[in-house]
């Protein structure tokens, strides 16, 4: 089961709730690349990482993943027993701003719904999302999403573009970025979705720059490597907008085809090898929904 990344086209922090998290306004999209979740029948539940990016997560409990975590809910809803093995070949980086284990966690949720029959609308699936954060929620259905202080509600159709991932191989805590927030002072910005519906490349790119990520000034507090790599896709020469996705590490370009990111990419990995660096194109929808 594919779990795509999903990146924040812009995002607005706008409040922050009596129990201490934030309001957000953004609009997320998934890409072309992301991890793979594998659901094979077994008489026990069993959990294996593998890949590229696995060793950080291989480090800590099992218990203490989201695939763990999201799969044990279903199956108590489900009142019934974990007899799955589950592998997940990791991919994206790790605490990275592009939704990885909440994709993950998505994905798992996907399969085991498959294994034991269950519709793909059956409200225990949403549920026990929900009860691991609105990201994990987000991304069990794939399909350009506002977030909102409200919940999520659906976002508009949008033009078919190149995009290059960047990440220096660093991780950067969620938490961390939104205390530097709260105690850097920075102010809280409107909602401000899209005011026009985004039916080419010229009016997206316009859109998007109209907004911003609220999350990238404090993210570069903590981790200045976040400049370089949005200098990085600027100077490729024909990146129409490069932004930080989420609360970091992680920067997209967008690019007019996938054929320039795949340029662009090669590009920024001869000069950073050491980078994380992904050519792929948005939205990556379901065949349902393409």
């Amino acid at each position: 089961m594919f779990a795509p990344a999903k990146i924040n086209l812009y995002l607005h922090v706008t409040d922050r709730r009596p129990d201490g998290y934030h309001d957000l306004d953004s609009l997320v999209a998934f890409v072309g690349v992301g991890d793979e979740v594998v659901l094979e029948p077994a008489e026990s539940f069993s959990f294996v990482i593998e890949g590229e990016q696995a060793e950080p997560l291989q480090a800590e409990p099992a218990d203490n993943n989201l695939v763990v975590k999201a799969v044990r809910s279903l199956a108590r809803l489900c009142d019934k027993v974990l007899d799955v093995k589950i592998t997940l070949h990791k991919r994206l980086p790790v605490a990275s701003g592009i939704g990885g284990g909440s994709s993950d966690a998505a994905a798992a949720l996907r399969a085991l719904a498959q294994h034991w029959g269950l519709p793909p609308d059956d409200p225990r699936l949403l549920q026990a999302a929900k009860e691991h954060g609105q990201d994990v929620a987000v991304c069990l259905k794939i399909a350009n999403n506002y977030i909102t202080a409200d919940g999520t509600m659906a976002g508009p159709d949008l033009p078919r573009v190149g995009v290059v991932l960047v990440n220096p191989n660093k991780a950067l805590p969620t938490p961390a970025v939104y205390k530097e927030f709260r105690e850097g002072g920075y102010a809280f910005s409107p909602e401000v979705r899209l005011g026009i519906p985004p039916r080419n490349i010229p009016i997206f790119i316009a859109e998007l720059r109209a907004r911003q990520n609220d999350l990238f000034a404090p993210a570069i507090c903590l981790m200045p490597e976040i400049g370089t790599v949005i200098a990085a896709l600027e100077d490729t020469g024909f990146c129409l907008q490069a932004r930080m996705s989420g609360s970091g590490a992680t920067c997209f370009g967008l690019f007019a085809d996938e054929s320039a990111a795949a340029k662009a990419a090669d590009l920024i990995r001869a000069h950073y090898p050491s980078w994380w660096v992904e050519a792929t194109y948005l939205p990556h929808l379901p065949p349902e929904a393409s």
